[in-house]
């Protein structure tokens, strides 16, 4: 029988219970590189066209 390293196995249980978390997160909260650039897309094309409807005075 080969001995065990308490700490590595507590750290491992760790990551592990992190990467589930994490994985749990990134299903719930997270959104697709497409949508993000879509998103950044259409707040360019808004800032564009607000900067087009500016009314300046001189």
């Amino acid at each position: 029988m080969k001995p065990v390293n308490l700490n590595q196995v507590r750290k491992a249980k760790t990551r592990a219970e992190a990467k589930a978390t994490a994985d749990e997160n990134a299903v719930r909260f997270g959104r697709t590189k497409a949508e993000k650039v879509l998103d950044a897309t259409r707040a360019q094309h808004a800032s564009k066209r607000l900067d087009q409807l500016k009314f300046e005075d001189e």
